[in-house]
């Protein structure tokens, strides 16, 4: 294949995800007034999941109390961005929430909710060993998110050995 032949593919392939991940943004938000929405609400649990799938529990019920609680930290913390960040982080939610977008920046065929934790998983590995700097950073914002959240609950701290701040 020729180098023009090549670049022109890149350059039509970003137009083609580029248009697809504005439109879905605009069908599917994936953040509604600065909180997550359904759809992104279905991506980070399965993140959720995924990347903490040692430390949740392992009790169904609990296990999605645990979830639960983590979704409205996010919410929390995603409330607290600026203006810009909230519009970038939803544009990424819109894109990964939708069946395209899923699959070309995610690699993952099957949708969030019916993805299993190692299907998951090895989808964010490969976001995260991915030669395009978009699916790396697409992977250290959901896995920094998901950590953030998940950890700034006293509760998750016993599992970092941390035993919360000093009293003065």
């Amino acid at each position: 294949m020729q180098r023009r032949t090549l670049l022109k593919l890149g350059i039509t392939a970003s137009a083609v995800l580029l248009i697809a991940g504005g439109t879905a943004a605009l069908i599917q938000p994936g953040l509604t007034q600065g909180l997550l929405s359904a759809s992104g609400r279905k991506v980070f649990s399965a993140v959720s999941s995924a990347v903490l799938d040692k430390t949740l529990p392992s009790e169904l019920v609990a296990r999605k109390a645990a979830i639960a609680g983590l979704l409205a930290r996010i919410d929390v913390l995603v409330s607290a961005l600026p203006s810009h960040a909230q519009d970038e982080l939803s544009q990424l939610l819109s894109v990964l929430a939708s069946a395209a977008g899923r699959r070309a920046l995610a690699g993952l065929g099957t949708p969030w909710a019916d993805a299993s934790v190692a299907e998951v998983q090895a989808a964010l590995q490969g976001m995260r060993l991915s030669s395009l700097a978009l699916r790396q950073q697409a992977y250290a914002a959901l896995h920094d998110i998901t950590a953030g959240a998940y950890f700034s609950e006293p509760a998750s701290w016993a599992l970092l050995g941390y035993p919360g701040p000093t009293k003065i």
